[in-house]
């Protein structure tokens, strides 16, 4: 289509004409479009839509946080009074066990499921197996711990792995959006997850400090019953929460996340073995390995030992909320912290180093039986191991998952599989093996295998140390 462009510009020229130059100037434009493009918008995308598309990755780890903390506060500090309100055929220390058995087991297949399902939906899913374990807490025994502990075991692989893969995608889709670096991105999205996520500890020991009491004339606690059902309330929260979570359509490697419809039983086995087993023969996960274990192990110590043979015989087992909550709040100031100063190997290995060190004090000071008898001081002693095992596991979880994000770019899902197995395969062994050791020899092992893994994790560090870091990192 052609047009008069002397007849135009009279027109132009005069103001009473204003509709019919409209419509000249509508043919002008049409008349100037490539074929195909007549539905292109002449208006360029308003810059607040802009914006909301490079933020929405902010909200949804906001989200995930935050549900997170309110699933978790009830399930953390139910976990940490099951050695001592269970104590009958050691049946809390037998079903942790158990748990982490059957997390272990499911971990294997996590990855499958969580590409099947999508990581929203495994996030979801995942969520009831926490419900069903603190339901079963309101009548305890081996007819309802055992089974809802399995089925945790289950739902447990596939959240963690969800988590994992999501917020990573996040990151990534986020550094991309606002062309940030992808490294630092990653360390301070994993750095607010984990910091909101260690307030559970916090959060929930505080309430379990306020709602349960001893009973010295019976030798028994008062309060479970509430305590129980205050904490399904707030996991239901948590859960609806979860629904608000946008679903990515894409896994780690780009492409469009695999539904049951899509794909065959025998190619998606055939693929989850191929990823675990390519994750097993990297170099770099090998050196990973250690260190993963004793996090588990760490972890374990905690829920288990710590409380049972450290917090308990000093300040009861009602100290074992406020202990506990101290734990919690030096856990998440230092997984922030340690979020905010990660860029690439080279910061990463420095902050691990710390949190290994802080950690170490403690087993040496255990194991040197250094103690402090009187009253407040007393108190604030335990208080004081507690937050130096808060800090050490506040940036072991928040450095493995940076670590893992960085370093494994193409099979994502698989290497965070990896992380659970490792992690829940040690806790496992604690919670059946340490009843039957010591528990200075129990210390002795942890030292051991701290000194072990942070010589091998500086292998890993001097071996791909110059690929890994970055020359610079741009801060969000």
């Amino acid at each position: 289509m052609t047009f008069d462009e002397s007849k135009f510009r009279n027109i132009n020229s005069q103001p009473s004409c204003n509709r019919e130059l409209q419509e000249f100037q509508s043919m002008a434009m049409a008349s100037t479009l490539p074929a195909g493009d007549e539905e292109t918008p002449l208006v360029p995308d308003d810059n607040s839509a802009i914006e909301a598309r490079k933020s929405h990755h902010s909200t949804d780890i906001h989200i995930l946080s935050l549900a997170f903390l309110l699933v978790f506060l009830a399930f953390g500090a139910a976990q940490n009074l099951q050695s001592t309100l269970n104590t009958e055929d050691d049946l809390g220390t037998t079903t942790l066990g158990i748990l982490y058995l059957s997390f272990t087991f499911f971990s294997v297949v996590a990855s499958l499921v969580v590409r099947v399902l999508g990581s929203k939906n495994a996030l979801l899913i995942g969520t009831t197996g926490y419900v069903l374990y603190v339901a079963a807490n309101l009548k305890p025994n081996w007819y309802t711990l055992v089974p809802a502990s399995v089925y945790l075991g289950f739902c447990a692989s596939i959240i963690w792995v969800g988590e994992g893969t999501y917020l990573t995608s996040a990151a990534r889709s986020h550094s991309t959006d606002n062309n940030l670096h992808e490294g630092a991105v990653i360390g301070d999205f994993n750095g607010e997850f984990w910091a909101v996520y260690a307030l559970h500890q916090f959060i929930g020991n505080l309430i379990t400090f306020a709602l349960l009491s001893d009973n010295q004339q019976e030798g028994s606690t008062k309060g479970t019953t509430l305590l129980f059902i205050v904490f399904l309330f707030i996991m239901t929260f948590g859960a609806i929460l979860m629904c608000f979570l946008r679903k990515r359509g894409a896994n780690s490697k780009g492409q469009q996340e695999l539904s049951g419809a899509d794909a065959g039983a025998c190619a998606s086995l055939k693929s989850l073995s191929k990823s675990l087993a390519s994750a097993l023969s990297d170099v770099k996960m090998l050196l990973i390995i250690p260190l993963i274990a004793y996090s588990g192990l760490q972890q374990a110590f905690v829920w288990a030992e710590f409380t049972k043979y450290v917090v308990t015989p000093a300040i009861g087992i009602s100290g074992v909320g406020s202990s506990m909550a101290a734990y919690g709040a030096f856990d998440g100031i230092f997984s922030l912290l340690a979020g905010r100063l990660t860029s690439g190997l080279t910061s990463i290995t420095t902050i691990v180093s710390a949190g290994l060190f802080a950690q170490a004090v403690v087993l040496v000071l255990l194991l040197l039986n250094f103690s402090i008898s009187s009253g407040l001081l007393g108190t604030v002693y335990i208080l004081f191991l507690a937050g130096l095992l808060g800090i050490g596991d506040g940036v072991l979880m928040t450095q493995l998952n940076a670590l893992i994000g960085i370093l494994f770019k193409h099979d994502t899902e698989g290497a965070f599989a990896q992380l659970k197995i490792w992690q829940c395969a040690t806790i496992a062994i604690v919670f059946f093996f340490a009843p039957l050791v010591s528990f200075k020899a129990v210390l002795v092992i942890m030292l051991a295998l701290l000194c072990f893994s942070f010589c091998i994790f500086l292998l890993l560090a001097l071996k791909v140390g110059k690929t890994s870091s970055p020359s610079t990192s741009q801060r969000i």
